[in-house]
């Protein structure tokens, strides 16, 4: 009765067991817990949150690092508590040194993720599939995942290491990088950027045996590679970081269109939710059920019990 309204613990064991599975992982992104809400009600087995789409919502401005470690734990905290799935959380670069990323391993863990990605750029870091990008010395970061690796409290917690070169020092030097990282600990790589399928097919030849994250970027620099091409190639995650922001966007637009056009959303009420089902998804039923549960009756106040003359103050 109470599950939808707790954090269902665990989420690193269960996301450990999905990477034992030989499966491969796909993880629609999700910018707030509405949005992961939606993912599990789809059948995924994991939910990504976005650092782009947190950005967006939370800021309404892009992701070019303006937001606060804090603010993007908070928001992966509240995902998490709302989700019977385990989240993969974007944890930008650690947000400083070896130290920073200590206390960011903890926070996150502490929020309920399941595992969160570290990425080697320089700080105020930008989306993976921007320009203007520049990257960390690759001993730094290296450093980066060691402290992660040991910082965790959950053997199962999953460090991922993300690296951004491709983009800056060219494909073989982030294959150099990434395996620096994986030397480091790191449990899942994340080549962030690659331009075409033939660097998406090498990748994975460089690093046999070794999971690898997919960045199935919506209109971002790697082209779109169908999702069975992906898992023939070995990808064992597989996020969509922002589908459901850009849904999202677009189903806004057209309604607040609707509403200046016409002065209200009647002709297009059809076309959404209705409010009866809304709000049984969203959980009215088990707070409806959890206040009979844990309800109180009623009693005539006596002595001593909240009377009106101020007595018991």
């Amino acid at each position: 009765m109470t599950a939808r309204l707790t954090r269902r613990p665990g989420g690193p064991a269960r996301l450990r067991a999905l990477l034992a599975s030989g499966r491969t992982i796909v993880a629609p992104g999700a910018f707030d817990p509405l949005a992961a809400r939606l993912v599990e009600e789809a059948g995924f087995p994991a939910v990504y949150m976005t650092g782009f789409g947190t950005s967006a919502a939370l800021l309404g401005r892009p992701d070019v690092g303006l937001l606060t470690m804090t603010e993007m734990v908070g928001n992966a905290g509240r995902i998490a508590a709302c989700v019977d799935i385990p989240v993969i959380a974007d944890a930008d670069t650690g947000y400083g040194n070896p130290v920073n990323v200590i206390r960011t391993v903890g926070a996150y863990e502490a929020a309920g993720v399941g595992g969160i990605h570290i990425e080697d750029q320089v700080a105020p870091k930008r989306c993976g599939h921007l320009d203007g990008k520049l990257v960390i010395p690759a001993a730094e970061m290296a450093a980066k995942i060691r402290a992660a690796v040991e910082a965790r409290t959950q053997p199962e917690f999953v460090i991922i290491a993300r690296t951004d070169a491709r983009a800056v020092e060219g494909f073989e030097r982030s294959l150099q990088r990434a395996r620096m990282y994986r030397e480091a600990g790191a449990d899942v790589l994340f080549i962030e950027a690659l331009t075409s399928e033939a660097e998406a097919e090498e990748a994975v030849r460089a690093f046999p045996g070794v999971p690898l994250l997919f960045n199935w970027a919506e209109g971002g620099k790697t082209p779109p590679v169908g999702l069975d091409r992906v898992k023939e190639l070995g990808y064992r995650i597989v996020i969509f970081p922002i589908s459901t922001l850009l849904a999202a966007t677009g189903a806004m637009r057209r309604i607040l269109q609707e509403i200046a056009r016409a002065g209200t959303p009647a002709a297009a009420m059809q076309e959404l939710p209705a409010f009866a089902e809304f709000v049984d998804f969203i959980g009215l039923p088990q707070v409806h059920q959890a206040e009979q549960r844990y309800a109180v009756e009623a009693a005539a106040p006596g002595p001593g019990t909240g009377g009106t003359d101020g007595s018991d103050i």
